[in-house]
C-alpha cells in the first residue's frame, strides 16, 4: 500500500480517545489480490460497553460547547481529510477494491459532510409560538438526542461514516461507530484525523470486530444509546428495528434499493447511456442507489442499447491501483455469485446477453448487458449489487411508472427525457425518496438522501440530516 503518512494505517480500536487492542485480531484482505493487508483489533461486547460509557460521559460537555467551537473542529477535520486525500484513497482502495480515482472522489465527498455540517452547526434554530392564553410564553428548542450508535457498510467506508458522524457531532451528540469488518481501516484513519483535529476524547469511538451480532446487540440493547443509525440491507434493518423496540430508540435506516432507470423516446440516447454508466457501474454496481432496472421506451431502445454496449465494452477491468481501471474487483466471492445468478436467471427466462459477464480471476467480473429481460427476472425483482445491467422495453409513460413502482423498496430512481412536463409528472409519480432527472449522479452533502417504503427511515445530508440527531423540547412559561 503506497501511503505517505504511515500513522494513518491504524489497526487498533479507538475507545475513549485511546488506541486499544485486547490481543485478538482479524485479517483485512485486498479483494483484488486476496492478500492480507492488516490485522485489526477484534473487539467484543465488553469493548463496546466501554465505548458507550465513554461517549455518555463526554457528550454533555460537547453539547454545552458553543456551536462555533464544534464547527471549528469539524472544519479542521475536513481540511485534514483533504490534505490526506491520496493516503486515505490508497487505504480505501486496498481494503475495498474500487479504483483510486473513485476512491479519491469518495474522500472528497466524505470531507464535504464535515464542511457542510460545520456551517449547519450554527443554524440549529428554535421558535417562539403564539400563546393559546394570556400571560404565557411558548417556545420550542432543539437539543441533541444524546449518544448515537452507528453501523456502517463496506461499499463507501469513508463517506458513509462522514455522512452520519458529521451531523451528529455538529449538533452536540457523541458517536459509537461499528464499521464493517471488511473495511475497518478507513474508519480508523478517520478517527486518527479526528484526534488530530482536536475532537475531545470519548466523542468518537470506533469499535472494530467480527462479532457483528454481539456488537450490534450491545448497541441496540443499551439504554444509553439514544439513537441508532444504520446503512445496509433491508433484512438487517428490520432486525435492528425489532431489537431497538424495547428501548424505543430513534432510528435512521438507509436500506436496500432497486433503482429504476427510465429512458423515454425523446431522450438523447448518448446522454442517457452516459448517465446509465454512472448510475449503474460506479463502484462496480455496488451502491445502494445503483440503477438496477433499466426501462427503455421502444422507439429509443435499440439506439440506447447500442450506445450502452459500446461504453461497457470500453471499460477497463483490473486492480483499483492500476492506471485507467474503471471497474475493480467485487468485494467478495458471494457478491460475484449473486451477480452471476442474476445474469443466468435473466438469460434462462428469455433475456439475451449482449456483452460481458465473464468472471475471474478471484472476484473480478466483467460488466454485463442483457436485452429483453422479462419482468419476473431476479434482475428486476431483487437488488443485484453488481455490474449486471438488464434492459426492459416499455411502450407508454403509464407502463414505465407502473413497472418502476413495482418494488417493495423506494430509494432512488432516474429518468431521461427532454420533455419538461414529463420530467415533472414522472418525478412526482415515482415512489422513491430521490429522483435524478437527466443525470446519473445525485448524491451530495447539501441535499437530503434517503428512501421510502422498505428503503428506510430518515434522511442524511442537507439540513434534514442534522434534524435526525435533534429532539424538540416545548417550554411553556408563565410571565404574568
Amino acid at each position: 500500500m503506497n501511503i505517505t503518512d504511515r500513522d494513518l494505517l491504524e489497526t487498533r480500536a479507538y475507545i475513549a480517545g485511546e488506541w486499544h487492542r485486547n490481543g485478538a485480531a482479524f485479517p483485512v484482505t485486498d479483494p483484488a489480490t486476496a492478500e492480507v493487508i492488516a490485522n485489526v483489533a477484534d473487539c467484543g461486547p465488553s469493548e463496546m460497553a466501554a465505548a458507550i460509557a465513554a461517549a455518555k460521559a463526554a457528550q454533555p460537555g460537547w453539547a454545552a460547547r458553543l456551536p462555533a467551537e464544534r464547527a471549528a473542529v469539524l472544519r479542521r477535520w475536513h481540511d485534514l481529510m483533504m490534505a490526506a486525500q491520496d493516503d486515505l484513497a490508497a487505504i480505501l482502495t486496498a481494503e475495498q477494491g474500487k479504483p483510486l480515482t473513485e476512491a479519491r472522489g469518495e474522500i472528497a465527498y466524505g470531507a464535504s459532510f464535515f464542511d457542510w455540517y460545520a456551517e449547519e452547526a450554527r443554524r440549529i434554530y428554535g421558535e417562539t409560538i403564539p400563546p393559546h392564553a394570556p400571560g404565557l410564553r411558548l417556545t420550542a428548542i432543539r437539543q441533541p438526542v444524546g449518544v448515537v450508535g452507528a453501523i456502517t457498510p463496506w461499499n463507501f467506508p469513508n463517506a458513509m461514516i462522514a455522512r452520519k458522524v458529521a451531523p451528529a457531532l455538529a449538533v452536540g451528540c457523541a458517536v459509537v461507530l461499528r464499521p464493517s469488518e471488511l473495511t475497518p481501516l478507513s474508519a480508523l484513519a478517520l478517527a486518527k484525523l479526528a484526534d488530530r483535529a482536536g475532537l475531545p476524547k470519548g466523542l468518537l469511538n470506533v469499535v472494530t470486530g467480527l462479532d457483528a451480532d454481539g456488537l450490534g446487540r450491545a448497541l441496540t440493547d443499551s439504554p444509553d444509546i439514544a439513537k441508532l443509525t444504520f446503512t445496509g440491507s433491508t433484512r438487517i434493518g428490520r432486525l435492528l428495528m425489532e431489537r431497538c423496540a424495547p428501548t424505543v430508540k430513534r432510528l435512521s435506516l438507509e436500506l436496500g434499493g432497486n433503482a429504476p432507470f427510465l429512458v423515454f423516446n425523446d431522450a438523447d440516447p448518448e446522454a442517457a447511456a452516459n448517465g446509465a454508466m454512472t448510475a449503474k457501474f460506479r463502484n462496480g454496481g455496488q451502491t445502494c442507489v445503483c440503477a438496477n432496472r433499466l426501462y427503455v421506451q421502444s422507439g429509443i431502445h435499440d439506439a440506447f442499447a447500442k450506445a450502452l454496449a459500446a461504453r461497457i465494452d470500453a471499460l477497463r477491468i483490473g486492480p483499483g491501483t492500476e492506471e485507467g481501471v474503471a471497474i475493480g474487483p467485487l468485494i467478495n466471492a458471494a457478491a460475484v455469485e449473486k451477480a452471476r445468478a442474476h445474469l443466468e436467471d435473466a438469460v434462462a427466462r428469455g433475456g439475451t446477453l449482449v456483452t460481458g459477464g465473464e468472471t475471474g480471476p478471484g472476484t473480478f467480473m466483467r460488466p454485463a448487458l442483457i436485452r429483453d429481460v422479462p419482468a419476473d427476472a431476479l434482475l428486476t425483482r431483487e437488488e443485484t449489487f453488481g455490474p449486471v445491467a438488464g434492459l426492459v422495453r416499455f411502450d407508454s409513460e403509464a407502463d414505465a411508472i407502473r413497472m418502476a413502482n413495482d418494488a417493495e423498496t423506494g430509494l432512488a430512481a432516474y429518468l431521461y427525457t427532454r420533455d419538461l412536463a414529463r420530467a415533472a409528472r414522472v418525478s412526482e409519480a415515482l415512489q422513491t425518496g430521490m429522483v435524478g432527472v437527466n443525470t446519473g449522479l445525485i448524491s451530495t452533502a447539501v441535499a437530503p438522501f434517503g428512501g421510502i417504503k422498505q428503503s428506510g427511515l430518515g434522511r442524511e445530508g442537507g439540513h434534514q440530516g442534522a434534524e435526525e440527531y435533534l429532539e424538540t423540547k416545548y417550554i411553556c412559561t408563565s410571565i404574568s
